[in-house]
């Protein structure tokens, strides 16, 4: 499983330093529980389809999605407006396409468009069955935190 979970690490961390500036710390992945709702305000979520499938969400609070849009447009943000919305979405997309790329020799896949879940302790609605869902908790700006969490079943 790690060689499908280390390209989500990488990409994650040369995203986030390329568009934002920022470095990233990657914690220890972990599976996760399907029906655990998180402590997150938004998610960002990719499907995945083809010879895998799956999904890519990025969950995180309020505030630091408001920080990481005032970075990308140079003005303040406060609440998930439409263009923090936007941009979180954006995020996810550009790390779910530059992973696509990285595992085209083991998988051809296509990304949905981004689906933006909002509200403080909502919960995602994972696709049943035996697909394991694998958490990455990131560090950025030395003390705030995010998660990219990966699910990704191969039909082969």
């Amino acid at each position: 499983m790690e060689q499908y979970i280390q390209p989500f690490i990488e990409v994650s961390k040369n995203v986030f330093k390329e568009f934002l500036g920022a470095e990233l710390t990657a914690d220890r992945p972990y599976f996760m529980d399907t029906k655990t709702a998180a402590d997150w305000d938004v998610s960002a979520i990719i499907g995945l389809t083809g010879e895998a499938r799956g999904a890519v969400v990025i969950s995180m609070k309020t505030a630091l999605a408001a920080r990481l849009t005032g970075i990308l447009t140079g003005t303040q943000h406060d609440d998930l407006d439409d263009e923090v919305v936007d941009a979180i979405g954006e995020i996810v997309n550009i790390i779910a396409g530059n992973v696509k790329k990285n595992l085209e020799q083991t998988f051809k896949l296509i990304i949905s468009l981004p689906t933006i879940v909002q509200g403080w302790h909502h919960e995602i609605n994972w696709p049943t069955g035996q697909t394991r869902i694998i958490c990455i908790p990131f560090t950025i700006f030395q003390a705030e935190v995010f998660s990219l969490a990966v699910a990704m079943e191969s039909e082969k």
